[in-house]
């Protein structure tokens, strides 16, 4: 029947083991087609609902526990017969081994957060710009496999403190500013509800394991940690390392005009005249997100720093990565800068000034426009200019207005995009605008608890970060990346949004900030 096993195992093994796989995989696909993944989706969204918004630690500790269960047995039901998967058909044994190896790294890093707690944010910051493509239903996903290793053993980490220190579980948990947990909770449950009637439930069950179990788990585990001066400093200097490793290899795709990943931005840079990197990510626009928050983080230690080293450093890492974003050629990522900039610059001085530059520089850029409208390719048409994504917005725009209440289900704005557009000759299907992505899927339903997140979040990390170096970084930095999403998608489906909540949300919450004046004094070599 199969000659896999040929002078290795028996035949009637080798049989044996390829019906077992071929059985397991019908199995997978009735269950995919079937009631069950619903209930997984919607029982995923439940736990992490309790690890968000139970008052004891042994409750949230539970939720963890339970999505650190569900999302790996909905993720392997989905990618069964992914090729990445080939090897669990063909050597079982081999797998297994694979799963112990892995297992064996989750516990070792385990170990080591128990007993340096804020060793999780230096893993987990490590681990964002790393993805590996995975291959599900037809389409290939970008998983950051690493950042679920360190997920998981944050996860276990925190779970056997909670076991270990059984009174401490009892305890609640004061929470000041409950509500950006309440909304987070109550739209990753209506995103797993009307996953039930989409058209696309796959899609949806994707962006549940892939992203949103995970990330929340991080963000539950990234809010109560201690974020100390050192461990910030640590931080920026992981992400500022990061970044100048990311810009120099996209100096070498450029040199050589060669990329690493993407065969899709290959194949474009082919037929243009001009090259884009992407680095290590697999979209330059990401590539460009990255880099761009980078160095709002960075320009928060030329803003507040006082030493001469400390300025002089900051403005030869913006450099570096001013040149790395350049070569992207992502609009948005640099629109996204300017925003995160500008408020920053509200931050550390007087908005007044700030806002009167702003005028001056949009009035510029429509002047610009104007005189010279072939330059940005607005002699194309507005979807021309914007690379199709007018296109996409108007569609998206089109598919609300059908259903505005409760939209097509999550997760199918592809789908239902090209049914709508069947005798188009574009080849883009994703919305690059979360917000039309989320009014066109899940309508009022889930656009208005959206944007109540995105209110809450922003009041959140703004109110009171003018006084401290830190959390005017942070809030910066989401607003920024809060921007981006308007033009290339990916908000919660981005680790880095969970992150800067995090971490925002610890800060905010760790007492009344102190004045201006000491925060600065105090705050500007650690943020160096």
């Amino acid at each position: 029947m199969t000659t896999a096993y040929a002078g290795a195992v028996p035949n009637d093994i080798g049989d044996t083991v390829e019906e077992y796989s071929i059985i397991s995989g019908v199995i997978a696909i009735a269950a995919l087609s079937g009631p069950l993944p619903k209930a997984g989706v919607i029982a995923a969204a439940g736990v992490i609902a309790l690890a968000l918004l139970h008052p004891r630690r042994g409750g949230q500790a539970a939720g963890i526990a339970g999505g650190l269960v569900l999302a790996p047995v909905l993720l392997l039901a989905d990618i069964w017969h992914s090729p990445q998967l080939g090897v669990v058909h063909r050597h079982p044994l081999v797998a297994a081994g694979i799963g112990v190896a892995g297992l064996a790294v989750v516990l070792a890093l385990a170990a080591l957060i128990v007993r340096r707690p804020q060793l999780l944010a230096v893993l987990a910051l490590v681990a964002l710009p790393f993805r590996i493509p995975i291959q599900a239903g037809g389409t290939t996903n970008n998983l950051l496999v690493p950042l679920y290793l360190v997920v998981a053993a944050g996860s276990l980490a925190f779970i056997w403190r909670t076991l270990r220190h059984g009174g401490e579980a009892s305890q609640p948990v004061a929470l000041r500013w409950p509500w950006l947990e309440r909304l987070l909770a109550l739209y990753l449950s209506l995103y797993a509800i009307q996953a039930i009637y989409s058209g696309d439930f796959e899609k949806a069950l994707q962006q549940m394991v892939f992203f949103y179990v995970p990330f929340a788990v991080m963000f539950c585990l990234l809010r109560r940690l201690d974020w100390t001066e050192r461990m910030l400093q640590t931080c920026l200097l992981v992400a500022a390392g990061l970044a100048i490793a990311f810009a120099g290899l996209g100096f070498v795709e450029y040199a050589t005009k060669t990329l690493f990943l993407n065969p899709k931005l290959i194949a474009a840079n082919d037929v243009h005249t001009y090259f884009t990197v992407n680095s290590v990510f697999f979209d330059p626009d990401i590539f460009g997100r990255f880099l761009a928050l980078v160095m709002i983080l960075v320009a928060a230690a030329l803003l507040y720093g006082r030493e001469r080293r400390v300025q002089l450093g900051a403005l030869g890492v913006l450099g570096v990565l001013w040149a790395g974003l350049v070569l992207t050629l992502s609009r948005s990522s640099l629109a996204a800068l300017l925003v995160g900039l500008g408020i920053l610059g509200a931050l550390r001085w007087r908005a007044k000034p700030i806002l009167v530059t702003t005028a001056v520089v949009i009035a510029a850029g429509i002047a610009a426009v104007a005189i010279s409208p072939k330059t940005f390719g607005l002699n194309q048409g507005l979807n021309g200019a914007s690379s199709g994504r007018a296109g996409l917005v108007s569609g998206g725009w089109q598919l609300f207005t059908h259903r505005p209440v409760w939209g097509y289900g999550s997760g199918s704005f592809s789908v239902r995009y090209r049914a709508l557009n069947a005798g188009s000759t574009s080849t883009l299907s994703a919305s690059h605008t979360i917000a039309i992505t989320i009014a066109s899927e899940q309508g009022l339903i889930g656009e208005l608890p959206y944007l109540a997140l995105v209110v809450v979040a922003a009041v959140l990390l703004l109110q009171g970060a003018r006084c401290n170096p830190y959390r005017a970084a942070i809030a910066a930095a989401f607003v920024a990346l809060m921007f981006h999403t308007q033009l290339y998608a990916d908000f919660l489906e981005d680790p880095v949004t969970w992150t800067l909540l995090g971490a925002g949300v610890a800060l905010a919450r760790a007492g009344a900030p102190e004045p201006a004046g000491a925060a600065v004094r105090q705050a500007a070599p650690a943020v160096a």
